[in-house]
């Protein structure tokens, strides 16, 4: 959640969800050899637009070169054309009939540049693509439509405790990470920290995203009970496993409802949620909105929220709402909102250790006290300066934001002692 609580990809290159390694013409233009020859190679970067930082990649070559999108599941389209000319370079893409151009100037070891698209400028630094160490082992389990793909963190003892982490609402992969929110690795950290404790986990990017963007193809055929259905499937993988002595859930945001329902199917050793929802989508939704939107804006989203909590979809969406209530996501919304997550905290028969960072400006303390009323016997934990993003972070809207796209921040340090003694103490 973010802003407008956007839930699918909304930004940018819309159009590529579902593309990967498509084919285009590609025309080069070389100019000074020598000099076009320190553009080579792959480069990333953040595009900075009105709704936050969007993460690509570049690889420019001699003769050709990609973009790729990994928060879009967009990998390695090629370049219509690329031009080299001094210490300048120029791309032009054709995305689905999207016109993409990117320039920029070689200045200090980076690419100094600008993203446009149908009509949109924005500023872009590129800087030399640094791969990231794999840490996990990659597994298949079978699930609706075919596999999922999940990333294990191995503990270094065997048989060990096992926690499958739930990541939050949107393009937020398994490491944390957000067309929307930025690079923070948050969930990346959690998981290696804990691995390092003693604890092996195990992360997934959900149906339509990253390594499983295969298995959602059509924005609309999408449900949030199919986010249940596919933590319940690994939970039951890992119970029936002899390398784990116990199994624990942890849910992050809108993964904490998804946390909490697997839970209730499964009936494992414990469930932690960290800044999980206390109250229906609705009501944390227009709390959001209030000071966001023009009153007659506001009234249309109160309208709609109580039209698709009867279970009744909207075809009249006003062009400023589309990107929230648009109507390939209104069958996602309206299986989301039959929920209540306090009602449904109840039920879970498992331990259960609540998570509220205090700085946190999606999720209050009032959904915490919320879980905590209709699960009496839950511990419930606040972390002081704690953000959305597992940050240590102000409480001002600009301080907090820029730790969302800032992965050299650690995780909140009282975060994962406090995880590691619950699940391995029962305490």
């Amino acid at each position: 959640m973010k802003k407008l609580l956007l839930l699918c990809c909304t930004l940018l290159l819309l159009g590529a969800c579902g593309q990967k390694e498509a084919t285009a013409e590609n025309k080069v233009t070389k100019g000074d050899s020598t000099m076009s020859e320190q553009f080579f190679g792959k480069w990333e970067g953040n595009i900075e637009t009105p709704n936050g930082a969007l993460p690509i990649i570049v690889d420019l070559q001699k003769d050709s070169g990609t973009l790729s999108v990994p928060a879009q599941g967009l990998s390695n389209f090629p370049f219509k054309s690329v031009s080299y000319t001094g210490d300048h370079v120029k791309v032009s893409i054709n995305l689905n009939g999207s016109a993409i151009e990117i320039a920029g100037a070689l200045k200090n070891e980076q690419i100094e540049a600008t993203f446009q698209q149908n009509g949109g400028k924005y500023p872009l630094i590129l800087k030399s693509y640094k791969e990231q160490p794999i840490t996990y082992d990659t597994l298949k389990i079978p699930g609706q439509q075919g596999d999922l793909t999940v990333a294990l963190q191995k503990a270094s003892t065997s048989p060990s405790p096992v926690a499958l982490i739930i990541a939050g609402s949107g393009p937020t992969d398994k490491d944390g990470n957000s067309a929307l929110a930025g690079k923070n690795n948050s969930l990346k950290m959690l998981a290696e920290g804990l691995a390092q404790e003693g604890i092996a986990t195990v992360r997934y990017d959900k149906r339509g995203l990253g390594d499983n963007q295969a298995l959602l193809t059509k924005e609309e055929d999408g449900t949030f009970d199919q986010y249940v259905d596919d933590a319940v499937q690994i939970l039951q993988t890992l119970m029936a496993d002899e390398a784990y002595s116990s199994v624990h859930v942890i849910g992050h945001s809108e993964g904490s409802l998804i946390g909490l329902l697997a839970a209730q199917k499964t009936g494992v050793d414990s469930f932690i949620s960290i800044a999980g929802a206390g109250r229906p989508l609705d009501e944390v939704l227009l709390e959001q909105l209030k000071g966001q939107l023009a009153p007659k804006l506001f009234n249309e989203s109160t309208d709609i929220l109580t039209s698709l909590k009867q279970g009744e979809q909207v075809k009249n969406i006003s062009p400023e709402l589309q990107a929230l209530f648009r109507p390939s996501v209104q069958p996602f919304l309206i299986s989301l909102l039959k929920y209540n997550p306090a009602e449904e905290l109840a039920k879970v028969k498992s331990r259960v250790l609540l998570v509220q960072g205090t700085t946190d400006l999606q999720v209050k303390e009032a959904d915490a006290e919320a879980l905590k009323k209709s699960k009496h016997e839950a511990k419930l934990l606040y972390m002081e300066g704690m953000n959305h993003v597992l940050k240590k972070a102000p409480a001002d809207r600009a301080g907090n934001l820029a730790t969302y796209a800032d992965p050299s921040l650690p995780l909140h340090e009282e975060l994962l002692p406090a995880i590691q003694q619950f699940i391995n103490n029962g305490k």
